[in-house]
Parts: C-alpha cells; sequence; structure tokens
C-alpha cells in the first residue's frame, strides 16, 4: 500500500529539481507580452492556473477572449459558476464561437468543483473556467489531479484575498484594472520569479475604447468601489436573472 500513496504524494508535490526542467508547451493567450513570459509560451496545458481578482469585471473576460475563441470544432468551453451571465452578442462580436460555449449555473460551490471534474474527465474540453470563491487545498488537489489528467488547462478565477492561501496552481496571476486595459502581477510560475508587472492593452468587444477607460470605478461616499455597470452596449457580462429553477447545462450563452 506505501507505494500508491508515495505515488500520489509525488503528484502533489512540486519538487525543485522541476524548475531546471524545460516547460512543455502552453497553449498561446493571444497576448504576446503574456506568452513571452509565461513558461511553454502560455497557458499551461494539463494543470491548474488562477486569476486573482479584485472584484469581478476588472478584465478578466477580456483577457480570457482569445481561448474562448480559438475552440476547435467538435470541442467545448465550459464555463461554470460565472458571477453573471456572459453575454452572447458581445462574445460574438469578439470572435467566441457560441455554439461551443457551455455555461453552467451549480446550486453551490460543491456542485461547482463536481461539474469542473466532470468537464475535464468528459476529455471534451478545450478549457475549463471555474469561478470559486472559497475551496481548501483537498479540493484544489482533486481539480489540479483532474486537470493533470485530462490534459486540460483549467482556470480559476478567485478572489484577491485567495493569494495569501496556499495553492497547488502552477500559475497564479493577480489582476487589476489599468488604463486602456488589464495589470498583471504573476505571482507564481514555474521558473525564476518576475517581479515586474506587466500592463496589457485589452480592446473592448465591437471596437472603440472601453466604458470605463479600464481604470477603477469612482468611489462612492463610504470608499467602497461601485460595481461596473454592466449595462454597456459591449458588456461581457450581464446579471444573472433570480433563479426560479433548476439550474442545469446551457449551450451558446443564451
Amino acid at each position: 500500500m506505501a507505494a500508491p500513496a508515495l505515488s500520489l504524494l509525488d503528484n502533489l508535490v512540486w519538487r525543485g529539481d522541476r524548475l531546471a526542467t524545460p516547460a512543455l508547451q502552453g497553449r498561446p493567450t493571444g497576448h504576446a507580452a503574456l506568452d513571452a513570459v509565461l513558461p511553454g509560451g502560455g497557458w499551461p496545458l494539463a494543470a491548474l492556473s488562477e486569476l486573482l481578482l479584485p472584484r469581478n469585471g476588472v478584465g478578466e473576460l477580456g483577457l480570457l477572449l482569445p481561448l474562448l475563441a480559438n475552440v476547435p470544432a467538435g470541442r467545448w468551453a465550459a464555463c461554470i459558476a460565472p458571477p453573471g451571465l456572459p453575454y452572447a452578442p458581445a462574445l460574438a462580436a469578439a470572435g467566441v464561437p457560441l455554439e461551443r460555449l457551455l455555461i453552467v449555473q451549480p446550486e453551490s460551490p460543491a456542485h461547482a468543483r463536481w461539474a469542473a471534474r466532470q468537464a475535464l474527465d468528459s476529455r471534451s474540453c478545450e478549457v475549463v473556467l471555474l469561478w470559486l470563491v472559497d475551496a481548501d487545498m483537498g479540493a484544489l488537489r482533486r481539480l489540479q489531479l483532474a486537470a493533470e489528467e485530462s490534459g486540460t488547462p483549467l482556470i480559476l478565477l478567485r478572489p484577491e484575498s485567495a493569494a495569501h492561501q496556499p495553492s497547488p496552481a502552477v500559475l497564479r496571476l493577480a489582476l487589476s484594472p489599468c488604463r486602456g486595459g488589464l495589470g498583471i502581477r504573476i505571482l507564481k510560475r514555474r521558473g525564476p520569479q518576475l517581479t515586474e508587472p506587466l500592463a496589457l492593452e485589452l480592446p473592448w468587444p465591437g471596437g472603440g475604447p472601453r466604458p470605463d477607460g479600464g481604470l477603477e470605478p469612482p468611489s462612492t461616499a463610504t470608499g467602497d468601489p461601485q460595481p461596473s455597470s454592466p449595462s454597456g452596449k459591449h458588456a461581457l457580462v450581464r446579471p444573472l436573472p433570480p433563479r426560479s429553477a433548476p439550474s442545469g447545462l446551457h449551450a451558446g450563452a443564451q
């Protein structure tokens, strides 16, 4: 019984000697400046990555649009537990094939993690995105192993507070809005640490500048940031409707 246990432990431990091992070819992010600093030149395959957000709507979907737009025929991009409903016209304007997009609205975080593992186990997804507010190390390790076994990139979108928690993710990016696009700090990657943040320009779907200029929204009298308005013509996400029936699987972000 000792050998299987040691084999499982070896999969969960990130050893220092792996730093000298060339990274496997990644899936291009669609952003040359980001690809240039990621081991493998893109999103890690068969691995868990994390995007850490100060709030929803800072540009995370803009960052992921090239990935969603390059899902080949016969494959899927699964978006699990998004905080809003991805807006089909804006996604289509950005070149995302809606017929290959799955939106899953689970009843609970546990159901969301289960759905992510099922999507990975299906071997039919080009990428799996999971919005995850909270998870313990055991849950994260199960997700990591599912991604490794499936050969599929799994990207978690989590609150920035999770940056202080340990994670088996091979890549962790802290995102923040900046003028015209998105600021990115690489908190963890395979290889030496990158200290300088990146600033990516993200064109708004449909052309033209972002409605908010990519800046943090103005503060209220209490000092709390106001959420970005989802009603803009090119908004990528709209508020979810009130839940009136059991959620299921929706194709095409309708």
